[in-house]
């Protein structure tokens, strides 16, 4: 080879799909702080026409909701700008910071809210009676969360969006939270001497879950800022990609980061030790090219070009 190789430029769909995962994310999230804040709007006035605990409780889940939406689409804005001399990596930290100070803020207002109720519980007293027609409101809220989830559930998987996903999932939680206070207001419905007391079990059951949901999604984030180690099936994306080079015999040690839109890549190819240096060069930037083709989360990729020698794995 007489001059250094041309670099492997990307297509174009490259940064198109990059760019699209950023508009169906803040696209999602605007039709969820839409949708989440009818269903505030309706139980909060449940919880003052027929005083209900637990459609407070799950107005107040709902709350976090918006807010979680709306600090999501500040962060995914911000995740998504290029990488700059201060952060030569990215900013997708962004996103799992703020999935962890959203799930904290789960726990929090979950822990509180089960004092408060359990608290209500043991105090006993509960001689009111609840309108048997409040279960109204908690099994509209059901719906549309169920019809939401299915939607995005379908567009996620067409996409093949991890994170649209996982957006998905969220509504099918707020479901389960509207689900329960359905439950308990039926209950109470046809109990009406404890229709009370059985108001204040159903805002327990939904506060504990704030914080089951709040710690799980507190968990995920932490392990994104931790640099966990993601799923098998992202390590044989990677080395499927990197064997469709010609030219690549094996591939060795692998090391990928994931946090929000990013991914970042460290992986050894072994190749003819009596490949010329500039040749070996070309087929690391196949590599690479290869790489984030399959997977254009991949905003970066080091590749190390060992020598292969049969027998020595």
């Amino acid at each position: 080879m007489t001059k250094f190789p041309d670099i492997v430029p990307l297509p174009d769909a490259f940064f198109t799909l990059r760019a699209e995962r950023k508009k169906q994310m803040i696209t999602t999230a605007r039709r969820g702080v839409i949708l989440r804040f009818v269903i505030i709007l309706a139980e909060f006035f449940g919880f003052l026409y027929f005083g209900s605990s637990a459609l407070l409780l799950d107005a107040i889940s709902s709350l976090v909701d918006i807010a979680s939406s709306l600090l999501l689409i500040l962060c995914v804005i911000l995740a998504d700008r290029p990488p700059d001399r201060h952060h030569p990596f990215g900013h997708g930290r962004f996103e799992p910071i703020a999935g962890l100070q959203l799930g904290v803020l789960l726990v929090v207002f979950g822990g509180i809210m089960t004092y408060h109720q359990v608290s209500a519980i043991l105090e006993g007293g509960h001689t009111g009676v609840i309108n048997p027609k409040a279960w109204i409101i908690p099994f509209a809220a059901v719906i549309l969360l169920e019809i939401a989830y299915r939607h995005l559930k379908k567009t996620a998987k067409l996409r093949n969006s991890p994170a649209l996903l996982a957006d998905a999932v969220h509504y099918r939680l707020d479901a389960i939270n509207s689900l329960f206070a359905m439950v308990a207001l039926l209950i109470a419905a046809y109990l009406p001497a404890y229709s009370q007391l059985i108001d204040h079990m159903g805002a327990v059951v939904i506060a504990i879950l704030m914080l089951i949901v709040g710690s799980i999604a507190a968990k995920k984030n932490v392990d994104q800022l931790l640099d966990r180690v993601p799923d098998e099936s992202c390590f044989s994306l990677v080395r499927d990609a990197a064997m469709k080079v010609e030219g690549v015999l094996a591939t060795e040690k692998l090391l990928i980061q994931t946090y929000g839109p990013d991914a970042h890549i460290s992986i050894d190819v072994e190749v003819d030790p009596s490949m010329s240096v500039d040749d070996a060069h070309a087929i690391s930037q196949k590599v690479r090219h290869e790489i984030q083709l399959s997977w254009p989360c991949v905003r970066d990729v080091i590749v190390h070009i060992e020598p292969y020698f049969d027998g020595d794995h």
